[in-house]
Formats: C-alpha cells, structure tokens, sequence
C-alpha cells in the first residue's frame, strides 16, 4: 500500500463518524456498548493477524482496516462521555447553582491580563464559587471582561497563574437557537470557556495567592511581552500592529469588523489566522537560517523543531497552530532519513494523530478546511503540476549545460534547446559584456513566471477543491481569491518570518527593532492595500445558501477518483482524468451559482420568529412563496452600547443562516418597524447578503445608523417606501394592513421611539396575524380608537415590546383576543422581559404563550383554517393541546399539527 496513513486515518474517521451519527451516538453512555465497542476492535485485530500469518494478505488487510473503523467508533463514544458533575455547565441552572445573580467565583489567571479595544480581557480557570454560604467546587473557563468608565480607577495588579476572586453575575455564552445559526457556545467551549462576565468595578476583583513559578506562567509573560513590544512598534499606524497580531501571535481583538470582512471578501481570510501558511513559511525559514549557519543537518533539524515548538508553546496550543507544526515536523524530520516524505502521507499521519488525542474534532469546520486543503495540493494541484509544468521549470536547471537534456522527456528537451536557441539570439543583439547576465535575467524572469502559475494554479485548485465547505460554512463564494493570494500568499511569506525576526530583534535591541518595523510595516500595509482594493468590487464575492448534501457528496467523489486517476499511469487515465474534471467543474459551477428554489409550503402563508436574542426578526413567506422580513435583530448584549462594537450581529450569524438554511437568496420586502438598535443592526448585513427588492420604513428618523441603512438600500438598487395607517397590500392572497404609525412627519425625528413602530395585520383565509413592533400603551390606545373590534381580533399576536409589562395593555389584549401568542425576548436579558405582569395577562386572556428565549425560533402555517406550529427546541407542553375555541362565533374552532 503506497499510502498507508492515509488509508489508517480515513478507516479511523469514517469509524468516527459513524459513532457521532445520531441514532448512535445516543447509546455512547451505555457502559454495556463500550464494553461491545470495545472488544470488537480487539476481535478484529486479532483476527488480522491470523490470517496474515497464513499469508492471507487480502483478506487481513480488510480485516484490519474494519478493526480501524471500529477503533474509530470507540474513540468516537468516548470523547461523547458526559461532562463531570462538578463541570460548570452541569452545575448552571440546577438546583445547585442559579446564574441568575452575583455571585463570588474563585480561579486561578490562565495567561496575562490582555488589553482589547473596549477594556481588558482575563480568562480564569475556575476551582470553585461561593453559592448559598458554601464553597462549591466548579471546573471550567470563566471570561471576564472589565470595561472601564472614564473615572474608574485601573484594575489591581494581576499575572498569570494567581489565584484571584472576583464578584459578578457570569453567565452562558448567548447562542441563537434558529435552524442553521452559527452555535458560539460550542465554539467558546473549544476555547474552554463556559461562562462570560462583566467586570463592574476594579474593586470587585483580588488576588488571594501570587503566581508559582512554572513553564505555563512563564509562557504566559513572554506571549505579553511579545504583544506590548508589537504594539510599541507601531504606536502610530494601529492598523498595521493589529493585523500583525493576528498574523504573528494569532490575537484578532484587534482587526475591526470591516478589516475582517474584507480578508473574507476575497479569499484571504487565512492570512489573518495562524495556520498552514504561517508554520510553514516559519518553518522553512528556520530551515534556511539553519544551513545559512552552516549547521549540520541533524543540528538545522534540532534548531527548527525547537523554535517551531516555542512558537506553538507561546502563541496557545490552538487546533490550527497544532496541526500545521505536526505536519512541518513530520516533513523536516523526514529529512533525517533523507527520504521526501508523501505529503498525503504525512497529512494521514497528523490527522491520526490528532483525532485519537480529540476524536470530536472531527466536526470541527477548522479541522476539515485544513485537512481538505492538504488533500487539494497534494492530491490534485502537485500531481497536475508534476505532469504540466514540473518538467520545465526542472529543464532550467542547468539548461547550457547540453549533456544534462538526455535525463529530462522529450518535450523537456525541446525546451532546453529552445532556450539555447534564444540565449544565442539574445548575445547578438547585447554587448559582449551584458551576454551573461541578460540571459539570466531571461531565464529568471521565465522561472518566475512558472512559479507564479504554479501558485496560480494551487489556489484556483484550493478555492474549487475547498468550495462545497466554504459555501456550507461561510456561505461565501470569492472570485477574486485566486488572484489576490497570488499577492497575499508570498507578502505573507515574507512578513511572518520577517515579523518574528523584527520581534526578536526589538526585544533585545529595541532601537535595530524599531529600524527593522519600517520595511515591516510597509509590506504590511501593502497587504491591507491590496485586499482593500479588491474588496471594493462588490461582483467579486457574493453569498450563497449552502449545497445539498447530495451534490457535496457528488463533488468529493468526483474530486476522491480524480486524484486516483492523476496517481496512477494506466492507458485510460488521461481520458479519466478528462472527464472527471469536467464532472468536477460542473458540481463546482451548479454550487457556485445555486440554481435551486427555496423551500417554502404552497397554498400556506407561514410566520417564523426567530431567535435573536433581545430583539425581533420574523419571516414572512406568502403562499406562493414570497418572503417578506420584519426587522433583523441587532443587540448583542456586548460590553459596550456603542453601534460599531465588535460584537456578535445577529443578521450575521442568526437571520442570515437561517434563510439560507431555507435556500433564500432574495428577499422581496424587508421591512424596519421602527429605528432602535434591536430591530435594526442586522438589517445591514441582510441588505449585503441579500438581493432585496423593496425596503419598507415607518417615521423617518435622523438617525446616522438608519442613514447608513437607507444609504445601502439605495446603493443596490433596492427601493426605499415609507409606510404608515391605512396603507394595506394584497399578498398572493394574504391582505396585509399597517395600523399605525399615524402619519408622516415632514421632518424627521431626531429619535426612534418604540411608539413609531409599524404595527401589521395580515389576514389570510380565517385566520389573522397582528405583529406591533415595539408599539406601547399609548400606541395600542390610539390603535383601538381607531379601529373597530372585529378588526382587532387576531388568532396569532407578536407580543410587542418584547413583552414589555407597557405593552399588549388589557384593553388591547381582550380587543385582540390571541389564541397564540409569541414573545421575542433573549435568553436572562437585562430588561426583565418578559414581565410577569404580561405573562400574567396571557395567562388571564388564556393565550397559549410561546418565547423565543425558552423555544427558540417559532414557526407557524397555516393554510387558512388550521394552524400548524413548531419550534427549535420542543414546544412547551401547552403548545402540544389543540388550539381552543374562539370566542369569536365566526371562527372554528382550530386544531394544531404536529
């Protein structure tokens, strides 16, 4: 087998994968499956080397593969073993501890206070918390983030590895509880962070025992030191230290939101984080270093895996950053035994390596990007380039040199004495003195260009070859990625070992450090320019829902026998290689541009309310599938209520998703009840993601983050109306009425009220929706002198103001008289939403109530009769009971599908 470890860890993977499928991965806490789980493996090795030892090679190599998949399938049930009792997230929300007020956490500092752009970030690893006059034990990662006032005084003086105490209300990581929404919580536990926290006075925090000297802290102050020096180089260009960080020491706090999107925009994304590229040009710099010291090669061998271990021990033992040393070290100790290692091969060898040390890493997006980008290069982009270009660029080695062409093809040949041809051409027409350098410079020049089309060629493969994921996950498509990392990917392998010899050098002697920035910092900047330039062109990257399984599945099959094909020189290859290649390049093209309709339910007008946390977002989608958004959510509950926070954006990473989780891509109106923070921050990222026809508003507010909105909308061609009382539509069917705001000033307001909103009534068949934005009491009062009774009634209400105890006001409530009510509200908001006075008058008013903060999204159809819901996570007991009768005596009475 020419690639056994690849052979070994696909077996393992596949095993994994079969342990993490659902129906099986529920039995993974049986102690009886393990035992099973574990003997069959044994069985099977056994059995293996049985008929080895007959020379049965064949039928052992079967068996023993089928003992990898098993071993894969236990690994799988043992890393899906329940958290201990004492872990945090197993004791928040029981009765043994309730995150719902302040409370006194213990811990030791895992790393140096880090400085962020909004205050300063410590990550504590937690030993226990005082609850209920007792210490409990607690394991698990707290983050506490301490944003100072103007006149706060600084925090006391804290390092890594003290015990500390500190006082604060901690609480989960907000997640997004909608079909297709980004899970931050599972992503921050892979960081080991389970709760967050706010730090709201400097004296609410001291330490209790100082730092004992060991490896860990000590790492921990070099990682520090390394920052500050960083930022000391740049105190003036904030943008080059911050993209710095990131690219040398893999800390993002720095980069801004738009920085980021940009480096997505046009495929250089990886740039910014520490992976493949940065080890690798780390490593062969090293390599270099070394035999420019005229080490002997165990010696430059020696010194390279040091250095890259200090790199990997001070920057964290990040996934990324593991994997990509573990590759380079098995490559340079390749060297050892003078042997040029597979590169599949030693990628088998890592990905073995490190799915038997974290077996769930397997589904992390992280692990398969890098692992796919591997198998892109080396099995298809090398074995094209050694058949294409590989045999020219090694006939110019040497190429006066006449007796060399018998040990190159033909056409290599060929080449060669084209080459002597034109140098021959090239010394009649240039001085006698300029002969030699003039050819060259040609040859050069032709040298250069081979490698600049091999690297051309490497990451079209890379952006074909890596697509079905990036679109799955990201959900981006980049066309310009291929010619913009022919400028990032050398920049970048310039400026990491350019940075860390600026760094090492600035640590030692700060005045040569600060000479040495210069040139740094213009080639980063050149970088930022680069990018930037490209990220201006809007067709150049677009957003797409993700491709169905079956055609990823198709793809990778495809993409799996056409690296067969380029291994193996049998007489029907290059017609294999042919059209598996266009079959390849027709799966690429069909999830490029997503030719499939949204899935959406004829002849049923439906309601989804999504999970936003403290905010609104609903779908809309007619019964001839229309889809109509009302607002996009946009509080993130960050540390700072300033707009441009780099916080979580719930139109990014919630309402996005979910619409392409249902294959949209346009979006015929969105609508913005009214101009807070709540309702309005994620439309922006809807208007970029999207293709949206009309934008609906109410009162014009002057406000500069609604300018911003209005100013998008227009730029993309989408048309900007103004809504207000009276104005109905007709929606294939579903007659649509806005009830309120009043009237439209001439001027506008200098600032949004929840009383502005744009409050709908839509109708459809028998049955009614109200949906009232923010509308309070005042609002609803005028509302129901407006409008008759009958008018009023509606079997489904949109709870307003996030179930404000000033909102859906007794009068109002019995005029509307829901059987269903929804309540949009984040998970232990600050606000206290939903008020138990609300929830009492629903109570009252016996409408069954539903919450996004407790059910996640919420979805309802109804086909004009009956009413069908469902909700993310199960509905509450309630909602599983027939809908009861109205007491409106033209209504049937309304049933409930489940």
């Amino acid at each position: 087998m020419k690639l056994p470890a690849v052979a070994i860890a696909a077996a393992f993977a596949c095993g994994i994968a079969i342990g993490l499928w659902p129906p099986i991965a529920r039995q993974a806490t049986s102690h009886a499956l393990l035992l099973i789980g574990f003997a069959v493996p044994c069985g099977l090795i056994l059995a293996a080397i049985f008929f080895s030892t007959r020379n049965d090679l064949r039928i052992a190599a079967a068996i023993s593969m089928s003992s990898w998949v098993a071993l894969g399938v236990l690994a799988a049930w043992i890393g899906q073993q329940p958290l201990p009792a004492d872990h945090i997230t197993k004791l928040a929300g029981t009765t043994h501890l309730d995150l719902h007020q302040p409370l006194r956490w213990h811990g030791q500092l895992r790393d140096e206070p880090q400085r962020l752009p909004w205050g300063t970030g410590l990550e504590v690893e937690l030993s226990g918390v005082e609850y209920r006059n007792a210490l409990v034990p607690a394991r698990g990662g707290l983050r506490l983030v301490f944003a100072p006032h103007p006149n706060d005084p600084p925090l006391p003086t804290l390092h890594a590895g003290d015990e500390i105490v500190t006082l604060c209300q901690a609480k989960r990581p907000q997640m997004f509880r909608d079909e297709g929404a980004f899970d931050r919580r599972a992503y921050l536990a892979t960081q080991n962070v389970d709760l967050l926290a706010t730090l709201r006075a400097p004296e609410l925090i001291q330490r209790t025992a100082r730092a004992r000297a060991n490896p860990g802290v000590l790492l921990a102050r070099v990682r520090h030191r390394l920052r500050d020096t960083l930022d000391s180089l740049f105190p003036t260009r904030p943008q080059v230290a911050s993209v710095l960080r990131a690219m040398l020491l893999g800390d993002r706090s720095f980069v801004d939101r738009q920085e980021s999107t940009n480096f997505q925009k046009t495929g250089v994304f990886h740039v910014l984080v520490i992976a493949g590229l940065h080890v690798g040009a780390l490593a062969a710099f090293l390599f270099w270093f070394g035999r420019k010291l005229r080490l002997t090669p165990g010696w430059t061998i020696l010194f390279t895996l040091t250095v890259l271990a200090a790199y990997v021990a001070v920057i964290e033992q990040r996934p990324p950053v593991l994997r990509a040393a573990m590759m380079a070290g098995i490559v340079v100790v390749g060297r050892v035994f003078y042997r040029r290692l597979d590169v599949l091969n030693s990628a088998g060898v890592a990905a073995f390596a490190l799915l038997v040390a974290r077996p769930l890493a397997l589904k992390d997006s992280s692990f398969q990007l890098t692992f796919l980008a591997i198998g892109c290069i080396a099995g298809l982009a090398l074995p094209w380039l050694e058949r294409t270009v590989q045999p020219f660029v090694k006939a110019l080695r040497g190429w006066r040199d006449v007796t060399r062409d018998a040990a190159h093809p033909p056409l290599a040949v060929q080449f060669r004495i084209d080459l002597r041809t034109a140098a021959r051409w090239i010394s009649s027409h240039v001085a006698a003195g300029l002969v030699t350098p003039t050819e060259n410079a040609f040859v050069g020049g032709m040298g250069v260009t081979f490698r600049l089309w091999e690297l051309l060629v490497l990451t079209m493969i890379l952006q074909i070859g890596m697509l079905p994921l990036m679109a799955r996950n990201f959900h981006r498509v980049t066309l310009a990625a291929p010619l913009v990392n022919l400028f990032a990917v050398p920049l970048t392998g310039v400026v990491v070992p350019f940075g860390f010899l600026t760094l090492g050098t600035a640590l030692l002697l700060p005045t040569l450090g600060k000479v040495f920035a210069v040139p740094l910092g213009w080639l980063t900047l050149l970088l930022l320019r680069v990018v930037q330039w490209f990220a201006h062109f809007p067709r150049l990257s677009y957003r797409i829902p993700g491709p169905p399984v079956w055609l990823i599945m198709t793809f990778f099959v495809l993409a799996l026998l056409l690296c067969v094909a380029l291994r193996f020189a049998y007489p029907w290859q290059r017609h294999a290689t042919r059209s598996l290649g266009g079959g390849l390049a027709v799966c690429a093209l069909i999830i490029a541009i997503f030719p499939f309709a949204p899935r959406w339910s004829p002849g049923k007008l439906e309601l989804s309310v999504l999970d936003v946390g403290q905010g609104d977002s609903l779908l809309l989608v007619s019964p001839h599938g229309r889809a109509m958004l009302i607002d996009g959510g946009g509080s993130f509950g960050g540390f700072s209520e300033q707009e441009d926070h780099n916080g979580i954006d719930p139109g990014e990473d919630a309402v996005s998703p979910y619409l392409w989780s249902r294959g949209f891509q346009q979006l015929d109106f969105v609508v913005l009840t009214h101009a807070h923070q709540d309702h309005l921050g994620g439309l922006l990222a809807i208007l970029e993601n999207f293709r949206v026809r009309e934008l609906w508003l109410g009162r014009e507010v002057s406000l500069p983050k609604l300018a911003r909105l209005e100013q998008l909308a227009r730029s993309r061609g989408t048309v900007v109306k103004h809504e207000l009382r009276g104005h109905t539509f007709d929606w294939d069917r579903a007659e649509g009425q806005f009830l309120w705001p009043d009237t439209l000033s001439s001027d506008a307001a200098s600032a949004a009220r929840n009383d502005d909103s744009l409050v709908l009534r839509l109708h459809y068949g028998e049955r009614t929706l109200l949906l009232p934005g923010d509308a309070e009491k005042d609002a609803e009062r005028e509302i129901l002198a407006e409008n008759d009774a009958a008018a009023m009634r509606a079997d489904i209400l949109k709870v307003g103001h996030h179930g404000s105890k000033n909102s859906t006001m007794p009068d109002f409530l019995t005029a509307v008289n829901p059987s269903v009510a929804i309540i949009s509200a984040g998970e232990d908001n600050a606000y206290g939403h939903p008020s138990p006075e609300l929830l009492e008058r629903l109570n009252t008013a016996q409408a069954r109530v539903l919450r996004t903060d407790l059910q996640g999204a919420v979805h309802l159809l109804t086909d004009g009769e009956h009413i069908e819901i469902s909700c993310y996570v199960e509905c509450n007991p309630l909602a599983d009971q027939p809908l009861r009768q109205a007491q409106a005596p033209d209504f049937p009475e309304k049933t409930q599908k489940q």
